[in-house]
This record gives structure tokens, C-alpha cells and sequence, in this order.
């Protein structure tokens, strides 16, 4: 009897187990699906309908381009025209939410509130009405990089006046699509736009002698906390709408489980993340302790007299904090990270000052898989679930939603690659809500379609709908990757088995022999 018994408790434990398995593929009830595109980088038509100049469209005419293939935006997938198609592959492919940018020089030509575009006004209220007619939830990003030109020559995210510049541009948003509008990102990837007060690798192109990215972003934060505020003010109790804010967080791990490298990874984490969630996220607010303590004692070592890292007032640190209904993360690769010995620059996605504050190593594990066209992201699935923990166990578990989970490649069609990709970050993803416990409400896909992936113009194309940029029309072909996420959306399960190339040809090789 006993032997039978511990035999009935060995099933149930198998069984419970199995039970357990199979619900870490599950979906939460309520949980979104969608993807993601930005103006500048699909909607083309960069001077029809009144819309002013951006500092993208300044930087890609620059010679020699600083575009990796010499291209631009400006007709790019010529969304603007094509919308309507665009969102019925949307509905096609059954997607909860679209996450779509607003062209700040569509609405407002010359950036400030006394000229407001009424054609601009009128494609963005046909976009989202589209949306909805289709039961698609729009999810918009008030400024994604394509800031407008005639704010730069005032000197752009560096001048502390952008601030009222942006509540202005928030103000006429929230009140001219707030009505439908529920869910809205105030700024995409602070870290990445200030890399044009630094590097010139991007828009603007400008180099400010150290102090660039760190005055950008004191700005960038300011903004937002100003348009949360205003929402929260005149809009929120008759829209009933949430306002975040979205920041890409790249998870780092020690090179080694030495203690100055598990240092490292920390600090790395506080440098990138935490400069901008800390203030907004975290209970304290302001920026966080050791960039504030590095950043100080370099400057004074400088022989400055103040820290390069600008300070908030205790107004603003109470004004910041808890500015967000959700954080907003854009993820899409891990690195290993190690103390740096000697200043040189890693050429990876991290500005270079701020490269010179952390004193840090970022590499890879050899072994991480990443695309030929895109070897800077390689495909570490955990890196997911590390970074959703971080912000779990440093900001309080807020409402997340992934704004940024993506694949880039050639632009092949036949994308297993992508759904690979997809498949194991989504498997991580529902890890940390089920195990974990994080709060994540919704993922992400970037992008919908190819587009101009800003420096690297369209040699890196992450799309799950193919754009022929040779054919005037901008003919779309879904890749097959669409299917797979057709499949996800029907059941809101994740699939036990993904396709793979190698696989599919077997099986018709099998299926012709067992038939002949």
C-alpha cells in the first residue's frame, strides 16, 4: 500500500507540475498584443499638408550622409497614404494595439502652439478612428525622436525652455485625440535621442563638450513630469486616460561573479535604466546615489566647478516622482560587463561621456546568437526576465507594458530568425509574470513594418510585414512570422512548437516519402 501510495503522489506531483508548465504559456486575462512603428521612420510625405522640418530632416541631407546607406525618410512606407492598408494587415493579423508616434511638425510646423495644422490634425484623427473602427487600441508616443527643427536652433533638449515647448505640444495632443486616446507615451528612449548632443551619431549630430547628453536628459525628464502633470490637472478626470513613459533597458550581467564586476553590472544598470527611471519610478525620486556621486567627483577632478550631471530643485524631485501610470520598456539584447582599466570607446549603444562616468567593459558571450546585420543585439532571452526583475525589485513593481521587443535582419520574408526571437523572449516574458510576479500588462512587437531604421537607414529591417522599397507603391508582403502571431493572438497561449526552416523542410521530406 505504501509503495502504491508514494506511486498516486508521484503522478499528482508529475501532473501538478505539467499543470504548472502549461500555465507559464498562458496569457493573462486583459493581457495586449500589439506592435509598433514611429512617424519619421514609416509615414514618408516629409513636406506635403503643411508639415514643418525636423532635425531628422536636416541630418539626413547632411554631406556625407551620416545614414549608413545614404537614404531618408522621406517617402519611407508612405504610411501617410496608406494607412488604410496598413491597419487592416493590422486587424488581418489581430493585434490588440497599434504604438504609433505623432510628427511634432505635422501638428505644429514651427514646433510652438500658435500655428497648429489642421491637415495634420485631420490624418492623425483618420489614423486613430481607423484603429478603432477595427477595435485596434491606439497607443501613441507624443515624441520619438523627430523633434522639431526650429526648437533645435533654439538649442533643442539642451535648452531647459523645451520644457514648456513640449507641455505646449502635450496640451493640444491631449485635447485634440484625448477623447480616444487612452494610452500615451510622453518621450521614447531618452538615452538614445541624447545621442545627438554627444556622438553625432544621431539627430542632431551635435557634440557639446561633455555636458550634452546629461543637459538633454535633465530636460527630457523635466518634459515629461511637466506633461503628466497637465494630464493629470485638466484632462484625466474626464478621459480617464494613463500616461507613461518609455525608456530601453539593456540588461547587464557581471563578465565574472568578482565582486568589482558584480559592481560594475549594478553601477551599469543605475547608468542607463536608472537615469531616467529613478527619478520617476523609484520612492526617493532624483537621479540615482552613484551616478550623482561618479559624476561629481569627475567633474571636480575636471577642475569644473560644478557637476556635469545637472540637479533637480526639491520641487521638481517631488514633480517627477510618480509621473507615470506604467513604465514603458523598450528591450532588446544583454551584455556582460566588466571594469574598465583604460578609456576607450566600446562603439556600443551607450554615450561616450557617460562611457567615460561608468568606467565599464560591455561585451558579449560568444555564444549569443545575433543577426549579421544587426551584431550589436545579440538573442538573450533571459536578459528579459532579468531587466523586468530589476524593475520589480527597485521601483515597486509598476505596470509595465514592453513598448520595444524586436528582431532585425535583411528583411526576409521567410523570417525564423524573428520568430525564434520572438518565441523565447516571450517564454521569459511569461516566466517573470507567472514565477516572478511582475506586473506586465503587454508586449509589444518592433516593428509592424520595415522601415528607416534611423542611422542604419534600411540595411537593418525589423518588420513582421515586408515594404519593397524598390517599388514605387510600397508594395507590403506579411512575413511569416505574422502567422505565428496570428496563432498566439487566436489561442493567447504560446505555441509548444515554433517553426523552423530546417524543420519544415524535413517534414515535407518525410510526409513525400511516406506518400510515394
Amino acid at each position: 500500500m505504501l509503495r502504491n501510495g508514494k506511486i498516486v503522489i508521484i503522478f499528482f506531483l508529475y501532473d501538478w507540475a505539467g499543470c504548472l508548465e502549461q500555465d507559464n504559456k498562458v496569457f493573462p486575462h486583459g493581457f495586449k498584443i500589439g506592435t509598433a512603428s514611429s512617424a519619421y521612420q514609416i509615414e514618408g510625405a516629409f513636406n506635403e499638408d503643411g508639415r514643418g522640418e525636423s532635425i531628422w530632416d536636416k541630418f539626413v541631407r547632411q554631406k556625407p550622409s551620416p545614414i549608413a546607406d545614404s537614404s531618408n525618410g522621406e517617402v519611407a512606407a508612405d504610411s501617410y497614404h496608406k494607412y488604410k492598408e496598413d491597419v487592416q494587415l493590422l486587424k488581418n493579423i489581430g493585434f490588440d494595439h497599434y504604438r504609433f508616434s505623432i510628427s511634432w511638425t505635422r501638428i505644429l510646423p514651427n514646433g510652438e502652439i500658435n500655428q497648429i495644422n489642421q491637415k495634420g490634425v485631420d490624418y492623425y484623427n483618420a489614423l486613430i478612428d481607423e484603429l478603432l473602427a477595427n477595435k485596434i487600441e491606439p497607443l501613441v508616443t507624443m515624441s520619438h525622436f523627430d523633434l522639431p527643427q526650429t526648437l533645435q536652433d533654439l538649442g533643442g533638449w539642451s535648452n531647459p525652455d523645451i520644457v514648456k515647448y513640449f507641455e505646449d505640444f502635450a496640451y493640444v495632443l491631449f485635447g485634440t485625440f484625448g477623447d480616444r486616446v487612452k494610452h500615451w507615451v510622453t518621450i521614447n528612449e531618452g538615452i538614445i535621442m541624447i545621442l545627438g548632443y554627444n556622438t553625432k551619431m544621431l539627430a542632431p549630430g551635435l557634440h557639446i563638450n561633455g555636458s550634452g547628453e546629461y543637459m538633454a536628459a535633465h530636460n527630457i525628464i523635466r518634459a515629461h513630469a511637466k506633461a503628466y502633470r497637465l494630464y493629470q490637472r485638466e484632462f484625466k478626470e474626464k478621459q480617464n486616460g494613463q500616461v507613461g513613459f518609455t525608456i530601453v533597458g539593456e540588461f547587464m550581467m557581471p563578465f565574472d561573479d568578482t565582486e568589482e564586476n558584480l559592481r560594475a553590472a549594478e553601477k551599469a544598470l543605475q547608468f542607463t535604466i536608472g537615469w531616467f527611471a529613478h527619478p520617476i519610478f523609484s520612492e526617493k525620486g532624483d537621479y540615482p546615489p552613484i551616478m550623482k556621486e561618479v559624476i561629481e567627483r569627475n567633474s571636480m577632478v575636471e577642475k569644473r566647478r560644478r557637476s556635469r550631471l545637472p540637479s533637480f530643485t526639491p520641487e521638481e524631485i517631488e514633480e517627477i516622482k510618480g509621473s507615470a501610470d506604467f513604465f514603458g520598456l523598450n528591450h532588446y539584447s544583454t551584455y556582460l560587463v566588466k571594469v574598465k582599466k583604460n578609456i576607450t570607446n566600446t562603439k556600443l549603444n551607450i554615450p561616450a561621456i557617460t562611457e567615460y562616468d561608468l568606467m565599464v567593459e560591455l561585451s558579449h558571450d560568444p555564444t549569443w546568437k545575433g543577426s549579421a546585420e544587426n551584431p550589436n543585439f545579440r538573442t538573450v532571452p533571459t536578459g528579459l526576465r532579468g531587466i523586468l526583475n530589476f524593475i520589480k525589485n527597485n521601483y515597486n513593481n509598476p505596470p509595465v507594458i514592453i513598448t520595444e521587443n524586436g528582431y532585425g535582419d535583411s528583411g526576409t520574408i521567410d523570417d525564423y530568425d524573428r520568430i525564434q526571437f520572438h518565441h523565447g523572449y516571450l517564454s521569459e516574458l511569461l516566466k517573470a509574470v507567472h514565477i516572478d510576479q511582475c506586473n506586465v500588462f503587454g508586449y509589444t512587437i518592433w516593428s509592424f513594418l520595415d522601415c528607416f531604421e534611423w542611422n542604419s537607414g534600411y540595411k537593418i529591417q525589423f518588420g513582421m510585414v515586408n515594404v519593397d522599397y524598390e517599388d514605387p507603391e510600397r508594395k507590403r508582403t506579411p512575413k511569416k512570422s505574422t502567422s505565428y502571431f496570428q496563432d498566439i493572438l487566436k489561442q493567447r497561449t504560446l505555441p509548444e512548437k515554433v517553426p523552423t526552416k530546417k524543420r519544415k523542410q524535413f517534414r515535407r521530406a518525410y510526409i513525400t516519402q511516406r506518400h510515394h
